[in-house]
């Protein structure tokens, strides 16, 4: 990883993959520059729904998240890049997808605030993104790699 890149923790949640969006998440990650580390499909477990939402426990929506979460497979990610998860918040769009712009993918895709497509780790939230890559990966699953089209997306990337 070079010195200014960060690892940030994406998903697709449920309705966005029962909706075929998984390869167009993905190809707007890569268009931006970002470079996918680690992918899973997989059914997320009633535990890791609670460790994975366990600040809103005791909320009244709380419920209602673990039910939609595990509802159905998601796909987890980890993508790495130069401020990677403030970008990637901002090409999600707000939470609420009545209120996220256009082009952004909740924007384009969304809907509904309960279905929502998408997950970031929140940026506001330090080490939130350590805290989420490592509850859905383990370190070995991650791939440390040169992305080739580097030099390309940034203007230091062939120098250090």
């Amino acid at each position: 990883m070079s010195h200014h890149d960060e690892r940030t923790f994406v998903m697709v949640k449920p309705d966005g993959v029962q909706r075929g969006l998984i390869g167009d998440v993905v190809s707007r990650l890569e268009d931006k520059g970002l470079k996918m580390v680690g992918g899973k499909f997989m059914q997320i477990s009633e535990e890791l729904a609670h460790e994975h939402y366990g600040e809103h426990e005791g909320k009244p929506f709380f419920d209602g998240l673990v039910e939609f979460i595990t509802s159905g497979p998601v796909f987890a990610m980890v993508w790495e890049g130069a401020d990677a998860t403030r970008q990637v918040r901002r090409m999600m769009g707000a939470t609420d997808p009545q209120e996220a712009a256009p082009g952004t993918i909740r924007g384009d895709y969304g809907n509904d605030l309960g279905q929502n497509i998408i997950h970031g780790s929140d940026h506001e939230d330090p080490g939130a993104n350590e805290r989420e890559i490592e509850l859905f990966f383990d370190e070995d699953e991650l791939v440390d790699y040169e992305l080739d089209a580097a030099t390309w997306v940034y203007e230091d990337a062939g120098d250090h």
